[in-house]
């Protein structure tokens, strides 16, 4: 049989698909880099010309990671044109929520890796900023949420971080079958029901 080939189209991005999907099937201890070349049909050594080890992968795997879950937040947060009433802001903020816990929900493995990696002593620079580009997303309708006066002032960097966190935990707890029966979408509605008005401005 002919030598398997070093060339399949953009292999970089089909071996991040395919070990984005075997991670979630199998965890990341079973990942293989001959495994995913076999898949994808080259010779063992090609996936060497785009991540030198497992390792080089797993980071390259978190940080598209965290620029999908940017996309991902981008698109659900975005409206058309400057937030100017405090619905609209409600209405970016809600789904940004239910955005972040939807992408959270549908790969729990790697959102695991990504934060992991991130916070890891020797994260990569690239890794962190596009970590923070996630963060930056929330932050942007905090600040929004300011400027118009929907909410009270305070650091919008504590403030969004601290949304970020609070989504995050509902994420975890739903992937890990932890919400006794109540519906994940449920209880985002809730949580973001309580935060909103924890953040309202405070009458004279």
């Amino acid at each position: 049989m002919p030598e398997q080939r070093y060339h399949h189209g953009d292999l970089r991005r089909t071996l991040l698909e395919a070990a984005r999907s075997s991670i979630e099937d199998d965890g990341v201890e079973a990942l293989s880099l001959r495994q995913l070349a076999r898949d994808a049909g080259v010779s063992h050594a090609a996936p060497g010309r785009h991540f030198r080890d497992k390792q080089a992968l797993l980071d390259a795997l978190a940080e598209d990671g965290f620029h999908r879950l940017t996309a991902a937040l981008d698109e659900v947060s975005e409206g058309e044109g400057e937030v100017t009433t405090t619905d609209e802001v409600r209405r970016r903020f809600d789904q940004l929520a239910a955005g972040y816990v939807a992408f959270a929900l549908a790969q729990p493995t790697l959102l695991t890796l990504m934060f992991g990696l991130k916070h890891a002593p020797d994260a990569r620079a690239e890794l962190i900023e596009a970590g923070h580009s996630s963060m930056e997303v929330t932050l942007r309708v905090v600040d929004e949420a300011q400027r118009i006066g929907a909410i009270g002032p305070g650091d919008p960097q504590r403030i969004a971080l601290t949304a970020f966190a609070t989504f995050h935990g509902v994420a975890t707890l739903a992937s890990g079958g932890l919400l006794d029966g109540v519906p994940a979408g449920d209880l985002v509605a809730t949580a973001s029901e309580i935060f909103w008005r924890g953040l309202q401005p405070t009458s004279p």
